[in-house]
């Protein structure tokens, strides 16, 4: 025994001694054997004697009733403890003085001077938003007298007519009173000037021009006051699929198969700059007032937002896995929607930041637009025609338009919708080469067509 703990002095010494030169000198012999003789008269007092029972008991029956008294205490506190435990877990933590409960993934925990506690709580599920309601759409009125495909519709400022772009290398004049009517005399006048199918249309609300794009790689300026072409864009190098105007200056901006976003001066023709960075075709493109000024959908599945000052992408937008068809800016906030075969997505303009997704449409997207009014139409190559609540994405209503007689069935598709000016009817431009216009059922009511709850809440958290 002696040697054993006179070892463990020594190896305790040993490794507790630094380095350091300023630590004290190791104990003399003397002192060490000193130590050693004081543990050992120590642990001579503390030893049991030979067949003594523990704790001090004298016999046996002591001995075990002590053993008993442990035991039960033993169980007792495990008891209590068990039992604070699942307190703590029904009652949220308190915050002590001078702390506050904080809650991080799912834990809250209580901040307090002697420590933290945390509670694990349940998450709430997120609050379904309420869809404002919309009345149904029906179709109102047919137009025809085109001889090919409508492909483009823009309106006059004043909301009185609106022009028509056709496969048929066309254009043509209508009056929207007579032709929302049913009425005869609504076709007003016809352009000829393009030589290939007529792809884009834009009517200027700072001048009395009207702008047009077709494949014949042609960007023609009309007078509408002589109606003929005063001003002609040469530039593309290819067919010429949308065409924008600046709301505020005199910018005209187009895009087409040669995958670049071509702006022009609109008074002297000339071209300002040249928007590059798309790698296949530009089916669509969109003018702002603010910041980004330009946004553009192309057939490589981006859609770019373009910094109009430096004439370079401000961001690029990949989420979508199919070509893009269409964009529109939203007129009453700073988003913008965008159509392609996987989905309909609106975006804020201002960053580019995801806003929703909108999915039910089975085909080809060709148009979308948004009225004053916060309702969304997109349309599709099999004359799918869905409205939408834009600001939070229900859909309220499922149409399917119907080819005119004589027609085949697959030229139900409809390749271009927009609303007039005031929002409340709807042109679609159709593959057998009729204008359809649609109107908002004034009959209806929130009681007689109410918001389906059910079937969005469900909507909403198949989407989560």
């Amino acid at each position: 025994m002696e040697a054993a703990l006179t070892r463990s002095a020594q190896g305790g010494d040993a490794l507790f001694a630094g380095d350091d030169p300023f630590s004290p000198p190791a104990p003399p012999v003397a002192a060490l054997k000193a130590k050693v003789a004081s543990k050992l008269h120590a642990y001579a007092a503390t030893r049991p004697a030979p067949g003594a029972a523990p704790t001090g008991c004298s016999d046996e029956k002591e001995r075990r009733a002590y053993v008993d008294e442990l035991a039960a205490a033993l169980s007792g506190a495990r008891r209590r403890k068990r039992a604070k435990g699942a307190k703590a877990e029904a009652e949220p933590p308190a915050p002590a003085e001078g702390g506050a409960i904080v809650v991080r993934g799912g834990t809250a925990t209580a901040g307090a001077k002697g420590g933290a506690l945390a509670v694990p709580l349940r998450r709430r599920a997120a609050a379904v938003p309420v869809p404002q309601w919309h009345a149904p759409w029906a179709l109102h009125a047919v137009a025809s007298g085109h001889l090919g495909w409508v492909r483009c519709v823009a309106f006059d400022p004043q909301n009185q007519w609106f022009v028509t772009g056709s496969a048929d290398r066309t254009i043509k004049v209508w009056d929207l009173a007579k032709c929302s009517a049913g009425a005869q005399g609504g076709l007003k006048l016809t352009l000829t000037g393009h030589v290939g199918a007529v792809r884009g249309l834009a009517v200027s609300p700072r001048s009395a021009y009207a702008f047009s794009a077709g494949d014949d790689k042609k960007v023609l300026c009309w007078d509408l006051e002589t109606n003929k072409v005063v001003r002609r864009y040469h530039g593309h190098l290819s067919g010429v699929y949308c065409l924008a105007l600046h709301p505020t200056l005199d910018l005209l901006f187009t895009g087409g198969r040669d995958s670049c976003v071509r702006c022009w001066d609109q008074r002297t023709s000339k071209q300002v700059m040249m928007l590059g960075g798309h790698q296949a075709t530009i089916n669509s493109v969109a003018a702002a007032a603010t910041d980004p000024q330009v946004v553009s959908g192309s057939a490589d599945n981006t859609v770019r937002l373009w910094d109009l000052a430096a004439g370079k992408t401000r961001a690029t937008l990949t989420h979508h896995k199919r070509g893009i068809r269409a964009v529109a800016c939203a007129p009453f906030d700073g988003s913008f929607v965008s159509a392609a075969a996987d989905a309909v997505r609106t975006w804020r303009r201002k960053d580019g930041a995801l806003l929703r997704t909108m999915r039910g449409h089975n085909a080809v997207l060709n148009a979308c637009d948004v009225n004053s009014a916060g309702v969304l139409a997109t349309a599709g190559d099999d004359g799918s025609l869905r409205l939408w609540d834009y600001r939070t994405g229900y859909n309220f209503q499922r149409l399917e338009t119907v080819a005119q007689p004589g027609s085949l069935a697959c030229e139900a598709g409809i390749y271009d919708c927009a609303f007039d000016r005031s929002g409340t009817r709807l042109i679609t431009c159709e593959a057998d080469k009729t204008v359809k216009i649609w109107k908002e059922q004034a009959e209806a009511d929130p009681e007689s067509h109410p918001i389906d709850m059910e079937s969005w809440t469900k909507e909403c958290r198949r989407r989560r």
